[in-house]
């Protein structure tokens, strides 16, 4: 849970950031620190990388997860999702509380949607390492300033929604701690580095887009294969 809370605290205090002196900070400025996120997010998914103890493992757990992500459709679900909800809430007049609504579901779906939210929660409630969670707050601090200077203080809200969210995954996995093993655990790191990369390549340096959240099923994939193979 420290992971979820310290992307709580980055989150409110960008908010505050974003209400105050959003105006004022150049598009400069904030393009070029998300590039500088994206290149440490890139590297930092290769150094997850290493943890593995089979690449093939992970190959395989990106091949099987891609193709159950692109048959289930899981990134156009999230964007429909996301569309459905501003259309919702785009129809009223532009006053303070459809600003409001519209801030906070932005922010929560933003917030907490990808591979960095499952997979930093998840490594939070198994090891304690919130590393990862610690990057996205950062990112998600820089993000709420600019959501707030234009959306208003409903961004600040969404970290009710990150408690729940990201605090569930971290407990739930928590719980899975006598049954996942060390080398589970390496080849899920793994995997989860590569969707790293893609979201740095793809979210921040925006270089190629790529479709990352239907790689998303790759977590469970990878030790899956893991417990498979340990059977034979």
């Amino acid at each position: 849970m420290t992971g979820t809370l310290l992307n709580i605290a980055a989150v409110i205090v960008g908010s505050m950031i974003g209400l105050i002196f959003g105006a004022r900070i150049p598009d400069k400025l904030k393009s070029t620190v998300i590039a500088a996120m994206g290149l440490f997010v890139v590297a930092m998914g290769l150094q997850m990388f290493l943890n593995t103890e089979n690449p093939l493992i992970v190959l395989g757990a990106l091949l099987i997860g891609t193709l159950l992500g692109e048959w289930w459709r899981i990134e156009d679900g999230l964007h429909k999702l996301g569309e459905l909800l501003e259309q919702r809430f785009s129809r009223e007049e532009d006053d303070g509380s459809n600003k409001f609504v519209r801030g906070f579901l932005t922010a929560s779906l933003l917030f907490c949607v990808g591979p960095m939210t499952i997979l930093g929660s998840i490594a939070d409630g198994l090891t304690g390492d919130y590393n990862l969670l610690a990057v996205k707050s950062v990112l998600d601090g820089f993000a709420s300033i600019a959501f707030a200077s234009t959306l208003g203080i409903g961004v600040a809200f969404s970290t009710v929604i990150i408690l729940v969210y990201q605090g569930g995954i971290s407990l739930l996995a928590g719980q899975l701690d006598a049954v996942i093993t060390q080398s589970m655990m390496n080849e899920l790191t793994a995997a989860g580095g590569i969707l790293l990369v893609g979201v740095g390549i793809s979210n921040l340096l925006e270089i190629k887009k790529i479709r990352v959240g239907n790689m998303l099923p790759a977590l469970l994939i990878a030790p899956l294969i893991v417990w498979v193979i340990s059977l034979f």
